[in-house]
């Protein structure tokens, strides 16, 4: 039988972790193990599970999160690697649904992720989880049925995915010069989609992701984005992440002339953090919206100029 270890990434929110622990608790089949990277100084306090918890530390300043799913990845022990982040509650048959599909399948796994308003997880309860929980307007939803490969390594995120910890370890896990938050996802696609390891999305492997405030586009990690968007660059010929710099562009924070190094004109101020952050009735924070406000608001003000001008 294949045997599973569930990999998560951990710093702050402790109720967030405990709960993915108390989802993994309840699965029709239990993981093997769970490894915690914990990016902080102190080990989490977690509940008594059937199955062993394993905490490792992972020294870094910043968000080291390719460093620190590797190093998980390498002190695993099952056949499958299941990667789920701290935010997401397995649903019970999440670890049996990533076994069964990749009993065949030599690639990456994407399982479904469902979005959690505030207030969701006082009462543990599946069924109540179903009826609040949203799809994430810009992730587009499961097949029907079993797996269905994705055309576009874009499209891979590391909120909930799996592959076989041989294949994973062979093509050397994610570029550790990735540190802080952004890009490490799509340059671990792009390494896939040259190797010719195929992504698919599947029916099932759903997780719930909990609730916490957050800002999208992350005006609040402006410099490991940019940061990253030029290695990205640098690695393969074009940048990524171009949604949160056009936005970051239209916001007046940073240049971002093509052939030139992104330069970041101003700090995020306390407008555009009220503008980016997800609000306490929104299950998530979306790029796409904030966009919109902003296109809008250029817009107007063109129309303004340009009426100052036909008047004068």
């Amino acid at each position: 039988m294949t045997s599973v270890s569930v990999v998560t990434l951990a710093k702050g929110r402790p109720d967030h972790l405990v709960n993915v622990v108390h989802g993994l608790v309840r699965q029709t089949r239990l993981p093997e193990e769970l490894i915690v990277a914990v990016m902080q100084d102190e080990d989490y306090v977690l509940p008594d599970a059937p199955f062993p918890i394993r905490q490792i530390r992972i020294a870094d300043a910043a968000l080291p999160l390719a460093a620190a799913r590797n190093a998980a990845a390498r002190l695993a022990q099952g056949d499958v690697l299941v990667f789920l982040d701290m935010d997401c509650i397995p649903t019970p048959d999440l670890v049996g649904d990533y076994a069964t599909l990749m009993a065949d399948f030599d690639g990456l796994l994407m399982g479904e992720v469902m979005y959690l308003p505030g207030g969701a997880t006082r009462t543990w309860d599946f069924e109540r989880f179903a009826e609040v929980a949203v799809r994430h307007s810009d992730r587009r939803g499961p097949p029907p049925q079993g797996r269905e490969i994705c055309a576009d390594y874009r499209c891979f995120w590391s909120l909930n995915f799996a592959m076989r910890r041989a294949t994973f370890l062979d093509l050397g896990g994610f570029d550790e010069r990735y540190c802080g938050y952004g890009g490490e996802d799509t340059d671990f696609g792009k390494m896939l989609d040259q190797a010719g390891v195929p992504i698919a999305w599947i029916k099932g492997g759903l997780a719930y992701h909990q609730y916490h405030p957050h800002h999208m586009p992350p005006v609040h990690h402006i410099d490991s984005v940019v940061r990253n968007a030029q290695l990205f660059e640098a690695k393969w010929g074009y940048r990524t992440m171009g949604h949160w710099l056009h936005a970051f562009r239209l916001m007046g924070l940073i240049d971002d002339t093509a052939g030139q190094p992104i330069r970041i004109l101003r700090r995020p101020d306390a407008d555009d953090l009220a503008l980016t952050g997800q609000q306490s009735h929104q299950p998530y924070a979306n790029t796409a919206s904030v966009i919109r406000q902003l296109e809008a608001a250029q817009r107007r003000d063109a129309r303004v100029e340009q009426g100052a001008v036909v008047a004068a």
